[in-house]
């Protein structure tokens, strides 16, 4: 079974910049498309960013394009997301996701996730 650990989450001024790190099991990390998702606080969670097995295909969505990036290292076992120009909006839970098909912007398509981490980025 995947197990996937998030970190790198805190509190932040706006404007500031975060790295989020998620690694994963060793085993299976390498055939799966990974996620990020966000949960602000009273709200449904909501899509982010993805990437390939490959790393080649990394839809975002689009309030986070050109602030967020996301990567992996597969040779760690780790994905992680730059987040940059951060806004108090971005402030949530960020959970890591792990789906063995395509990186979809869908939940239902993610079959491991992990216990996420805090953002919190102050005005």
């Amino acid at each position: 079974q995947v197990q996937l650990v998030e970190s790198g989450g805190g509190l932040v001024q706006a404007g500031g910049s975060l790295r989020l790190s998620c690694a994963a099991s060793a085993r299976t990390f390498s055939d799966d498309a990974m996620g990020w998702f966000h949960q602000a606080p009273g709200k449904e969670r909501e899509f982010v960013a993805a990437i390939s097995r490959s790393g080649v295909y990394r839809p975002y969505a689009d309030s986070v394009k050109g602030r967020f990036t996301i990567s992996r290292d597969n040779t760690k076992n780790t994905v992680y997301l730059q987040m940059n120009s951060l806004k108090p909006e971005d402030t949530g839970v960020y959970y890591c996701a792990a789906t063995s098909g395509v990186p979809t912007t869908t939940i239902p398509e993610y079959a491991y996730w992990g216990q996420g981490t805090q953002v919190t980025v102050s005005s």
